[in-house]
């Protein structure tokens, strides 16, 4: 048997070691290797995570700075013009996924800030203006008042038909820029500037008619069944109230077609209804001037237009004050009509027409057993130029015309009056000491009197000034020829 040598022994056995080995490492080096190929993918995919993640903020930076652009460029500018102009819509966010995050949040407060900054610097500087305003307008009121009784007294003065005429229109331009002067100063805020006795109703309204131009084209229909009057303190609103809706009749009116005016008693309250016949008005114009009228809201002067109609929101201040109401509809004869409320309480009251007789410039009232009211102004037997019915209650007879001959009054009854009715208006009646009666009656007995044709001939001239331009500025009876007085 042949034996292996020793040295080859030892070969073989480091040869098997040295494979054992060689395996061990070989299969150590696959676990490196797998694990280092899943770290290298692991990495891999968070770098693209890591790069999409960048990619998409990136992109929602570019998105907040464009929603930044369109505040600053669009959102803002649009919101100053609504505030002037609410038909005109604010925009949005331009990317909508932004709503509901914290950027619309911020964005919506940046809105809020600036709106109630622009209100409040809009209010601050509107008060100023109409501060100034108000100061100015009742300085050119007083003045204005001023030469309306300069030209009044010289009215009185001077019998000249020519000079009356004169006179007359002079008067009467005062009286377009007194009622202009009035309404702006109403509306920021100032008190109307006269102090007025209770007035009939049916004598306002002739007098507020007398203040425009085109008087000539209103009708006055006189439904009332009881002499209602207004009382002092309301008398001067109603009567600028009135005269600014037959303002917009009139001019929204062809210059032939009438204006009819009717008075209307209900049993709480009278009412003055004003119909033309013109273009009407639109429904979204129906709403604005009812927002004008009910004086619900406070206004800016900026939101009376460019050149600024002041007559709504005028009659919306007066509104306010003194507690009647405005309302506007379509009229049935397709203009607009335009209805004044006056509550009996606390606006209205009932005039003893012996002791306070009402002008024979009012119309008469459609009620049975009525005077003739024209006995007490033109002497028996003369008769009525034709267009004294038309004429302005506020023009005073001429200077030189003396108290007109008529039957004294009888005196007033010194009894209790009866007990008012439930729902019926308080009456007023004013009372004389019997010994004016008596001096009243002897002046009267002792006045001359005169023939029908003088009579006549002084009423012709005053008539034709009447038609060249004046009416009336006064809802005041002819027996107070110095006009209103001033506050």
């Amino acid at each position: 048997m042949t034996s292996i040598p020793e040295a080859l022994l030892w070969c073989l056995s480091a040869g098997t070691a040295a494979a054992v080995v060689l395996a061990a490492l070989s299969i150590r080096a696959g676990k490196q290797r797998a694990d280092l190929r899943r770290r290298l993918s692991t990495a891999e995919e968070q770098s693209s995570a890591t790069l999409h993640s960048n990619t998409e903020l990136t992109a929602r930076l570019r998105a907040t700075e464009a929603e930044i652009r369109h505040l600053a460029g669009s959102r803002l500018p649009d919101l100053t013009l609504a505030l002037a102009h609410p038909h005109v819509p604010v925009p949005g966010l331009l990317d909508a996924r932004f709503t509901g995050s914290e950027t619309e949040q911020a964005l919506n407060a940046v809105l809020e800030q600036v709106s109630d900054a622009i209100t409040k610097e809009r209010a601050r500087v509107d008060a100023a203006a109409q501060s100034t305003l108000r100061g100015a307008t009742t300085t050119i009121q007083a003045l204005l008042y001023q030469l309306q009784t300069s030209l009044q007294e010289m009215q009185h003065r001077y019998d000249d038909p020519n000079v009356a005429q004169d006179l007359l229109n002079a008067d009467f331009l005062n009286e377009q820029a007194l009622r202009r002067i009035q309404a702006t100063g109403v509306v920021c805020g100032a008190w109307p500037g006269l102090t007025r006795e209770d007035s009939y109703l049916a004598e306002l309204v002739v007098g507020a008619t007398s203040r425009l131009r085109g008087y000539e084209r209103v009708n006055i229909s006189n439904q009332l069944r009881d002499p209602v009057a207004v009382v002092a303190r309301a008398v001067e609103p109603i009567a600028i109230v009135v005269t600014e809706l037959l303002a917009n009749a009139l001019h929204h009116s062809h210059r032939e077609l009438p204006v009819t005016i009717t008075l209307q008693q209900g049993n709480r309250g009278a009412s003055v209804i004003v119909d033309d016949y013109g273009v009407g008005m639109h429904d979204d114009e129906i709403k604005a001037a009812m927002e004008l009228l009910s004086g619900d809201e406070d206004l800016l002067l900026t939101q009376l237009g460019d050149p600024p109609r002041s007559g709504f929101a005028a009659a919306g201040q007066l509104v306010r004050q003194y507690g009647f109401g405005v309302h506007v509809e379509p009229s049935p004869y397709g203009g607009v009509r335009a209805v004044v409320y006056i509550p009996g309480d606390p606006l209205l009251t009932v005039l003893d027409e012996s002791a306070q007789p009402m002008s024979v410039m009012a119309p008469l009232p459609h009620r049975s057993a009525v005077p003739d009211r024209s006995s007490s102004v033109l002497p028996t037997g003369s008769a009525t130029p034709p267009q004294a019915a038309a004429a302005p209650a506020a023009q005073p007879a001429p200077a030189a015309q003396p108290a007109p001959a008529a039957q004294p009054a009888p005196a007033p009854s010194y009894e209790a009056p009866a007990q008012q009715a439930e729902g019926e208006l308080p009456r007023r009646r004013r009372r004389k000491p019997v010994s004016e009666l008596d001096e009243s009656a002897a002046r009267t007995e002792s006045a001359p009197e005169r023939s029908p044709e003088e009579t006549g001939t002084r009423w012709a001239a005053l008539q034709r000034g009447t038609e060249s331009g004046r009416a009336a500025a006064q809802s005041e009876p002819p027996r107070s020829p110095e006009g209103n007085a001033q506050s």
